[in-house]
């Protein structure tokens, strides 16, 4: 029983119109659903990925209009990067991000790849990463309908950045799920301890998880463009109770089994506060509606389907029919 990787990324956005166009016309990721949060249905939930919507290619979105912007600060998930095939994929995006007014900085190198550190529209810190010497957790396919060209795409999650004041917390939860050292970096920010680079399972971009201690920040405060969680891989509904009780016995207070349709979930916070989940691979996105058309209405799991009216009714509306 290992955890196998990253399995996606939840940001917040307070316009979900705008994150739609700017995820699949500049980025040319697909939404593959549309759905609303389960905890509050009066705010969408967008997950964006790769042709299926597979998982470790999923960056996910609740929408709250009018919430404050993201402050940066320890106890965050403050980087998020996206999986490209190779290096030749690097030039394409600093044409495209020029061509869109997409605000970025010169390829360069980090954490053994090379990279492209850019922001989207609401100051998400978002990372273009380099495939061309990675081995591990295999890629996603990019949808051939995107405006990005295939071989240019998308492919995936990569490595995920957590900032914290503590890192001896964060290391040591992230050791109960399987985690071991790979290797230290050096900082991105002048006079800050080196980045703690941890790997699981098969290893490789996507299954990543950098460290980087900061004593220089305030506490985060969550907002549009910051991210609300992230969730790591598992096989199936048995090893999620089985970590579970993993859990419990370290204790790490957690929600126990959460049934979300798409797939089924635990969550708890590391000593952090960094929101973590773990995720089963299946069923998948295509179980209540054709793969052609993924995204284009709005689906509710079968335990909301009889609010279907009043959800409808509170939510902006959002044309995403292709």
């Amino acid at each position: 029983m290992n955890v196998k990787g990253i399995h996606h990324i939840t940001a917040m956005t307070g316009d979900a119109a705008a994150n739609f166009q700017f995820y699949t016309e500049v980025l040319g990721m697909r939404l593959v659903k549309k759905t609303v949060n389960q905890d509050d249905t009066t705010a969408y939930h967008l997950f964006y990925g790769d042709e299926k919507g597979n998982p470790g290619t999923e960056l996910t979105f609740f929408d709250f209009p009018g919430v404050g912007p993201n402050v940066l600060g320890v106890g965050s998930i403050s980087g998020t990067s996206l999986r490209v095939a190779n290096d030749d994929a690097l030039s394409y995006w600093v044409e495209r991000f020029k061509e869109h007014g997409v605000k970025y900085s010169p390829v360069e190198d980090f954490a053994g790849r090379k990279v492209i550190f850019f922001e989207d529209p609401e100051g998400q810190q978002l990372t273009i990463v380099s495939d061309e010497n990675n081995t591990g957790v295999k890629a996603g396919k990019p949808w051939e309908k995107s405006p990005v060209p295939v071989s240019y795409g998308i492919t995936g999650l990569g490595p995920v950045l957590l900032t914290v004041r503590k890192p001896e917390f964060t290391l040591a939860a992230l050791r109960i799920l399987g985690f071991t050292e790979k290797e230290r970096i050096p900082a991105l920010t002048k006079g800050q301890e080196d980045i703690i680079v941890m790997q699981v399972g098969e290893g490789g971009s996507g299954a990543e998880v950098q460290i980087e201690p900061r004593s220089d920040l305030p506490v985060t405060s969550q907002g549009s463009g910051g991210v609300h969680h992230v969730a790591f891989r598992i096989e199936d509904k048995e090893e999620l109770l089985a970590w579970a009780e993993i859990l419990n016995q370290a204790g790490l207070p957690n929600s126990g089994f959460v049934e979300r349709f798409y797939f089924r979930s635990l969550y708890f916070r590391e000593p952090n506060g960094i929101l973590f989940e773990l995720a089963t691979d299946g069923p998948g996105f295509a179980t209540d509606e054709p793969l052609e058309t993924l995204g284009e209405s709005l689906s509710l799991p079968p335990f909301l389907e009889n609010q279907r009216v009043s959800i409808e009714a509170n939510l902006k509306s959002l044309h995403t029919k292709r």
